[in-house]
């Protein structure tokens, strides 16, 4: 999404909307996190994909790097998360925030890292970003919950695998996109 000021308008919106000016936003990523997003080309078309999204019968996948060793093949870290208020636009565990909860699965690991794919079944604003951190594992590249300075030049999270139903034909869909780290 465009942000305020004119040095804050290059985004992908904006960019498709160059080619085809009738696209419409349906849901948002993080600005740091790379990966698939699902956009329509008309107002109907954005409502029934808006209303899944909501609804939560959209299946997305993350992959990320985060710092350490999880101990565990797999798992779940359920959170409730809010808002920072103080050091705005942080998030944190807050026990009247929200209630989000996140699946995890160790893919790889090396000596210092592991790779995840993280399944939100939620989705709270930095949702996998503060799991993540609360567990000891902030994501590498995290300007915001990982150590500082940070350990990569961007963030290591990427929206790897969506999955929902195509609002026109009715036929399921499934699409992925690898990260490039």
């Amino acid at each position: 999404m465009p942000g305020r000021g004119p040095d804050k308008q290059d985004c992908l919106i904006a960019r498709l909307q160059r080619r085809w000016p009738q696209a419409l936003t349906v849901h948002r990523l993080d600005e740091a996190t790379s990966g698939l997003m699902v956009f329509a080309l008309d107002a109907a078309t954005q409502r029934a994909l808006g209303r899944a999204f909501e609804r939560r019968e959209v299946t997305k996948r993350y992959t990320a790097v985060v710092h350490g060793r999880l101990a565990d093949e797999a798992g779940e870290i359920e959170l409730p998360i809010g808002l920072h208020w103080p050091d705005r636009p942080r998030r944190r565990i807050d026990a009247a925030g929200q209630p989000a909860l996140t699946r995890w699965t160790l893919r790889a690991h090396d000596a210092t890292t592991s790779r995840v794919d993280l399944e939100p079944l939620t989705g709270r604003t930095h949702q996998l970003r503060v799991h993540l951190a609360a567990i000891g594992h902030p994501i590498v590249g995290d300007r915001l919950y990982g150590p500082e300075p940070p350990a990569a030049a961007r963030l290591l999270l990427h929206a790897s695998a969506l999955a929902f139903t195509h609002p026109a034909s009715g036929m399921p869909l499934r699409v992925e996109a690898p990260p490039a780290f």
